[in-house]
């Protein structure tokens, strides 16, 4: 994919990204997560649905939802809404599949839409959680190092790669170019802490935070492509011209943003 398509809609996502994150209300950040993991979740989905397996879009759907309000709304306990979702679950699939044909389906249904919505939605909503406890700041510090790494891993692997590192994941993915994503993200790291906390966080600190991010970011990335090689597919969606669809664009922060929220909490003060 040419730089020339990628750009004009990387600009204009990142400026409503950041425009979202710096300018509106905990609340308006919160829902437009929730648009993000829908979309996400619906183009997941969609990839199921490609192997003849047939997810119940709607119940992940309300899923998805029901995990995600223990981030804004923190009276209501993450285990209430986990056992909600199978409570649910358990409903849905004793009323709905009442036939033969569907009982046949029943083990990949469920098994895919409660995955579905766990995997995205418990998983993103860490960046909102990081936002409302941590400020706008922490995001771009997350942000800066997976987008930095991102680039060095492309450009890097681009003009040194020649070991292939996951090639039934990523065939494209080399050594050489993870280990220019893990230097350009401990770079990312660096340059967030010099220019937005550098009185809270030490340069060794953000080193560190950058490798082992970026690390992270590299496991979630190809273990999200596993999910399109198996039904033979580049991209989850053609919905961001240049860029496939959201799944394709947040798959580094599924793994990365929880691991970040639980690295700065316990390791920097």
């Amino acid at each position: 994919m040419s730089l020339r398509k990628r750009t004009p809609t990387a600009i204009v996502f990142l400026a409503i990204v950041f425009a979202v994150i710096q300018f509106t209300p905990n609340i308006v950040m919160f829902l437009f997560l929730q648009g993000i993991v829908v979309a996400s979740l619906i183009e997941f989905y969609n990839l199921a649905q490609r192997r003849k397996h047939f997810p119940e879009r709607l119940l992940g759907v309300v899923m998805a939802l029901i995990l995600c309000a223990p981030f804004y709304f923190k009276a209501i306990p993450f285990e209430l809404a986990l056992f909600g979702c199978f409570l649910l679950a358990g409903l849905w699939y004793v009323i709905t599949f009442n036939t033969i044909e569907k009982l046949v389906t029943f083990p990949t249904s469920i098994a895919l839409t409660l995955f579905g919505a766990f995997y995205l939605s418990f998983t993103l909503n860490y960046i909102y959680r990081i936002k409302a406890e941590r400020g706008p700041f922490y995001l771009y510090f997350l942000f800066s190092i997976i987008f930095l790494g991102d680039t060095g891993a492309y450009f890097i692997g681009k003009l040194l790669g020649k070991h292939k590192m996951t090639p039934m994941a990523s065939p494209h993915k080399t050594w050489e170019g993870s280990l220019g994503g893990i230097v350009f993200g401990c770079f990312g790291g660096v340059l967030a802490q010099q220019v937005l906390v550098p009185k809270e966080v030490g340069i060794g600190q953000a080193l560190l935070c950058g490798l082992l991010v970026h690390a992270v970011a590299q496991l979630s990335d190809p273990l999200e492509s596993l999910f399109k090689r198996a039904v033979g597919v580049k991209d989850s969606a053609n919905i961001l011209p240049g860029h496939g669809g959201f799944l394709d664009r947040i798959d580094s922060l599924i793994l990365a943003s929880p691991f970040f929220y639980y690295f700065i909490k316990f390791f920097w003060k």
